[in-house]
């Protein structure tokens, strides 16, 4: 399991930061924006910290994981959702739902980065945003008492002293060696249809979010351009 974790986030990595830059629509076709006073239910949320060795290894680091999930869950609580609109935490409630939620989320966003944004079309979509996850949100609008639902995802990896070194070697002899890396997605969805309204991705070399303000900074890019 762990070897595969490291793969998929190598894979994401590479399918972030080689994307074409496509002007794709954000916005699921007939949404505009949140209605006023609009609640939306923040789910928790999927975030992963790693390490890379000087070998190019990524290594999980869960106390990293956890600063930055506070940093992130702070930065949201400073933000509203739009028009007096609010983000509440979803309850704990059922866990393993909420995992398996998150996970299918993460599968459907990696997806639209690369049918949606990237090269790769689907034909059957015609350039539309059109993506759901299902009607199993809908546990989650009675759990929240919301009409929508925000899901956040985001590997980050920062590079280690010996990683560093391995750039300056690699780079003195006249070669590209890569070091950390930030890769998100961030998506409102429709409690009551399970349907994708905005989508945004981000990927990019810098940020820190074990720290509170570059925290804020990569939220505020996953959030770009949201239906407020």
């Amino acid at each position: 399991m762990a070897r595969f974790r490291l793969i998929f986030l190598a894979l994401i990595l590479s399918l972030g930061l080689s994307r074409g830059l496509a002007a794709q629509s954000h916005l699921a076709e007939g949404f505009t924006g949140l209605p006023a006073g609009a609640t939306v239910a923040v789910m928790p949320l999927d975030v992963e910290l790693f390490a890379v060795t000087a070998g190019g290894v990524l290594e999980p680091r869960a106390e990293w994981t956890t600063k930055a999930i506070a940093n992130l869950k702070e930065a949201l609580r400073l933000r509203k959702a739009g028009q007096s609109g609010t983000f509440v935490p979803v309850p704990p409630g059922d866990g393993e739902l909420l995992a398996e939620l998150n996970h299918l989320h993460g599968a459907v966003a990696r997806a639209i980065d690369l049918h949606h944004f990237g090269s790769w079309k689907l034909p059957s979509k015609a350039g539309k945003l059109d993506w759901s996850l299902g009607e199993e949100v809908a546990e989650i609008r009675k759990q929240a008492s919301a009409e929508y639902a925000l899901f956040i995802f985001l590997r980050d990896s920062y590079a280690t002293g010996g990683r560093v070194a391995t750039m300056v070697l690699y780079a003195a002899l006249g070669v590209g060696v890569g070091g950390g890396a930030q890769v998100g997605y961030a998506s409102l969805v429709d409690l009551k249809t399970g349907r994708i309204l905005w989508f945004n991705e981000m990927a990019k070399v810098t940020g820190d979010v074990r720290e509170l303000e570059p925290a804020k900074a990569t939220l505020g890019h996953l959030l770009k351009e949201f239906p407020e």
